[in-house]
């Protein structure tokens, strides 16, 4: 009975979500849409312009997959790419939050849905179901090469296509490599390297431009300097604007990177696979040269990690603190509503900056949680861990 109301208010709360999205532009799904329409007309696929006069930002292979958006009605689209990303948010919950319903035991039917729902209205998922963004299915993409424990396709191929849709996943490369995975990290580089060939191949005028042109244009994903991205990019570039922000940025970029890839090897080899996976995640939003918001989904699997199975206060408070912030609109209403002077005080600074910050302290929180000793949410490696998809 219990069960029955958690996921009746779940899927009103939800459904909510779902019918503001339908009824609303969806643009960056519109983009898509329009990727596919360029591809199948032959299209310059870096000259046309969505929805509110948004250009085609992403690799060749995105609109070639994009093609069968371009063959449904609108409508359809919108339906069935919902479903997809809320699928993806499922695996996220209850890859993240396993240990906390292990412990729940019987009342977990009544405990999922609520933690789904809540997941729903933190900002990065809220703004990726809003504007039809793929970064949920990343995840999962990801989530899933990585934590499949016997998976039925050689391990590494799913992270080469979410790299070759959108280049920020090329993180879990790295990651791959430097936990000792290098078969996987080559099929991840050849799965990439074999999708963009075929790209290039299906059209090659578009490929051209965009690994000749249009990749090192980030002035096309839109304001780079705005409070929308909470990428460490994004941070300096409100800080530094007019002196020279690439001196700081890229030794900022060495320095994170560096130290958060070290982390997150650590985290893996100590048997927290979701630990490392999660860290990874969140570098790839705060070491792009653009990490939008919704980027940051990776915040949801952070969440579960740091509250491990609920019991332990030191856990749940951050836990807390971190949902009830990305719950909120923060960077962006201090952007909207703070003159230029309180934006350059420190609390303006903290709250424009609140996402990207609140990411960059999760990642040495999470490794210190685990290495503490303190309960963690510990899934081992794929070849010793039970089993994930089952």
């Amino acid at each position: 009975m219990l069960a029955a109301v958690a996921w009746t208010l779940a899927l009103a709360a939800i459904g909510y979500l779902v019918m503001t999205a339908v009824t609303g532009t969806m643009l960056d799904l519109h983009v898509y849409r329009s990727g596919g329409q360029a591809i199948l007309h032959g299209a310059n696929l870096y000259a046309i312009r969505a929805a509110d006069n948004l250009p085609f930002t992403y690799p060749p292979v995105s609109a070639i997959l994009s093609v069968p958006l371009a063959l449904l009605p609108f409508v359809a689209d919108k339906i069935g790419w919902i479903a997809v990303v809320l699928a993806s948010l499922m695996l996220a919950v209850r890859a993240g939050f396993r240990p906390l319903l292990d412990r729940a035991g019987g009342a977990a039917p009544a405990v999922f849905p609520v933690i789904l729902a809540i997941a729903a209205y933190l900002q990065p998922v809220m703004q990726g179901i809003g504007f039809g963004q793929v970064d949920l299915v990343l995840l999962g993409l990801c989530l899933t090469d990585c934590m499949a424990t016997a998976p039925r396709w050689p391990r590494g191929l799913l992270i080469g296509l979410a790299t070759a849709i959108k280049l920020m996943p090329g993180v879990f490369v790295i990651y791959l490599l430097i936990t000792g995975r290098r078969r996987a990290a080559g099929i991840a580089a050849l799965s990439f390297a074999g999708l963009t060939a075929l790209a290039w191949a299906i059209s090659p005028a578009n490929s051209a431009t965009y690994w000749t042109n249009a990749i090192f244009q980030t002035g096309r994903l839109g304001g780079n300097g705005s409070a929308a991205n909470q990428s460490l990019r994004g941070i300096v570039l409100r800080v530094h604007a007019d002196v020279a922000p690439n001196l700081v940025w890229l030794p900022l970029v060495l320095i994170v990177g560096i130290a958060g890839f070290a982390m997150a090897r650590a985290c893996q080899q100590r048997g927290q696979e979701l630990a490392g996976i999660t860290i990874t995640g969140l570098l790839g939003a705060l070491l792009s040269p653009v990490g939008w918001i919704h980027h940051l989904c990776w915040v949801v699997l952070a969440i579960g990690v740091v509250t491990g199975d609920g019991r332990v206060a030191r856990r749940v408070l951050p836990a807390a603190l971190t949902t009830a912030l990305f719950l909120s609109i923060l960077p962006t209403w201090a952007e909207h509503t703070q003159s230029a002077a309180q934006q350059a005080s420190i609390p303006g600074f903290l709250m424009e900056n609140s996402f990207g910050l609140a990411a960059l302290a999760l990642i040495p929180l999470i490794y210190w949680l685990g290495h503490s000793g303190s309960e963690v949410s510990v899934v081992t490696a794929p070849a010793e861990a039970a089993p994930f998809l089952s």
